[in-house]
């Protein structure tokens, strides 16, 4: 189990680091982008009848690693220590806000499905 939750856990911070690398500097979108995805796809993770396996590989281990709420929390400090207040607001809001919606919404896409 340890080792289905590691490998998930690698695969997950090397997609993370990959899509950070895509997005352009100036504003966290890259932490942004990986929170409200992995909530999608955590979302409809979860709905989906997967072995406990599946769940350990890809829900604890690739969306654990993936999304970041370590990383989350200091790219805002660091928005507010720069002065940056509306980008802070709007990025407290969009993933505090947005984060949960697309968790659900994954959830009700596999229901509907």
């Amino acid at each position: 189990m340890l080792a289905l939750v590691g490998l998930g856990g690698a695969i997950g911070a090397v997609l993370r680091y990959i899509v950070g690398e895509w997005m352009p500097e100036g504003f966290p979108w890259g932490s942004l982008a990986v929170n409200l995805l992995g909530s999608l796809l955590l979302g409809v993770l979860v709905t989906m009848t997967l072995s406990e396996e599946m769940v350990l590989l890809v829900g604890t281990g690739v969306m654990g690693a993936f999304t970041t709420m370590s990383a989350y929390s200091v790219d805002l400090i660091e928005l507010i220590e720069n002065n940056e207040h509306f980008s802070a607001v709007v990025y407290l809001i969009v993933t505090v806000i947005g984060c949960p919606i697309l968790a659900f919404g994954g959830m009700k896409l596999v229901q509907t499905v």
